[in-house]
């Protein structure tokens, strides 16, 4: 008996051993990346500058992949019938996991959605073409008030960070403006470049990716970025608007608890990382580190911020 029950512990320590070596060992296989939205937007981009940092760190190679449509809802309302061993990751945007579901039946609800961490955000912008009439944030709100829906912005997606920050600008200029939703910041700034649109609520990415085909008439931040000194923010002309896009990664719900801090910490090594830093601030993102065991606080105050902004939208509370 003495003996039987000396093996079976020992048997059960090595079983937490190995257990515990499976838990850092993390990743062991390839990961896959899929991208709510269309190659070339902010969170591709941003993706793209985690994949080669997330591959020298881990050894293991982070495949790219794409499922765009309804605003990222498509792909989020598909996540958790995927595997959950921690092998699939998705990228997840605020204020879109949020408003959509508030507005409408999307496929999926915002609990549905378990978020692992959150490592950016971008201003909202508003960028014209090189060639626009309006030189100014000045010059677009006097002619929308001139012209009642007359102005029209793309956006990336319905009820999204750039829709939110449209409708907050009409709500503080006292202005209408029209709303055109594309599937991603690619076609929306596509639209804008190809005068589809008089101007675009993008973000500081966009302006950057551009160079001098967009001109940048504000940015929604507590202070001027850096990339563009020379570019107002709100607050500096009247309107009190600080605010953009959110980006985190999530797993299907089905992922075990201990996994999903394996991929948190995974994910937070990378944002660490001095060059992935710098690469993102020149890039005109803002790095953020929300690590698993905040993601829930996190999430709870932003849900509470865009409260009003829905009222505001029209969207039904749910």
């Amino acid at each position: 008996m003495k003996l039987t029950s000396l093996m079976a512990g020992a048997v059960l320590a090595v079983g937490l051993t190995a257990g515990s070596a499976s838990a850092q060992d993390y990743p062991t296989k390839p990961v896959n990346y899929i991208i709510p939205f269309n190659a070339g937007g902010e969170s591709d981009i941003a993706a793209r500058l985690q994949q080669p940092v997330f591959e020298r760190l881990t050894g293991q190679s982070m495949v790219i992949q794409y499922m765009a449509g309804a605003g990222g809802a498509q792909a989020w309302s598909q996540l958790n019938g995927m595997d959950g061993d921690g092998y699939t990751l998705m990228g997840t945007n605020l204020p879109h996991i949020i408003l959509q579901p508030m507005a409408q039946e999307v496929g999926y609800k915002t609990d549905d959605i378990a978020n692992v961490y959150f490592f950016q955000y971008t201003p909202d912008a508003i960028v014209v073409p090189a060639d626009s009439q309006f030189n100014t944030l000045e010059d677009l709100v006097n002619y929308a008030k001139e012209n009642p829906g007359l102005v029209t912005f793309s956006g990336s997606g319905t009820n999204s960070a750039n829709h939110v920050a449209k409708t907050k600008l009409d709500s503080l200029a006292g202005i209408t403006t029209t709303y055109v939703p594309f599937s991603g910041t690619s076609p929306s700034i596509a639209a804008v470049l190809g005068n589809q649109v008089l101007a675009s609520f993008g973000y500081t990415t966009s302006a950057i990716n551009q160079g001098d085909a967009l001109r940048v008439l504000a940015v929604a931040s507590e202070e001027r970025v850096p990339s563009f000194p020379d570019v107002p923010t709100f607050k500096e002309l009247g309107y009190d608007m600080v605010g953009g896009a959110y980006r985190g990664v999530a797993v299907p719900t089905s992922t075990p608890e201990d996994v999903r801090k394996q991929v948190s910490d995974a994910l937070d090594k990378v944002n660490q990382d001095p060059d992935f830093i710098k690469k993102m601030e020149d890039g005109g993102f803002v790095v953020i580190n929300i690590p698993y065991d905040k993601v829930e606080a996190f999430m709870n105050e932003r849900r509470e911020q865009y409260q009003a902004v829905a009222e505001q939208m029209g969207i039904a509370q749910k």
